[in-house]
């Protein structure tokens, strides 16, 4: 499902989610323009500091996804271990703590809140000559196998 770059819609489709479906886990990939041949795995979302506008021109009231909710909520799925038993041939894959206070770690805390910590998020760099979609799918499919294992 793809979501929009708009803070009230993408939660609108995350809560969604989790309420209709109601999955084991539901993993995000987001754009992260500025890496050209990484893929970062993200292990917590932040409720504060949405002060950038999203697609429409809009930013979430209280600069916060959820009122009254944790300052962060971690992934059950543990990244760090991830990343460090996981290699994909062709791109380098990092942890990372922070991803970004945009619509990206909007969606992932609200995917986090709602989902009881059972949801990922992966940064993705854009497409190119050395990071094909077929080769991306690839890298994604490894990565996603190893995170079921963990549950």
């Amino acid at each position: 499902m793809q979501l929009p770059v708009a803070y009230q819609k993408a939660k609108e489709q995350v809560i969604k989610i989790w309420t209709t479906l109601q999955p084991l886990l539901t993993v995000h990939v987001g754009l992260a323009s500025s890496a050209t041949a990484l893929i970062l795995l993200e292990q917590c979302g932040k409720n504060k500091g949405y002060q950038e506008r999203d697609a429409c021109g809009f930013h979430p009231e209280g600069a916060c996804c959820v009122r009254d909710g944790p300052e962060k909520i971690e992934s059950a799925i543990n990244m760090k271990t991830l990343w460090k038993n996981i290699s994909v041939e062709g791109i380098d894959i990092m942890f990372s703590r922070d991803a970004g206070r945009y619509v990206c770690d909007y969606t992932y805390y609200t995917s986090l809140y709602y989902g009881n910590g059972r949801a990922a998020f992966i940064h993705v760099p854009p497409l190119s000559k050395s990071v094909t979609a077929d080769f991306l799918g690839k890298a994604l499919h490894t990565i996603i196998l190893a995170m079921l294992e963990q549950c």
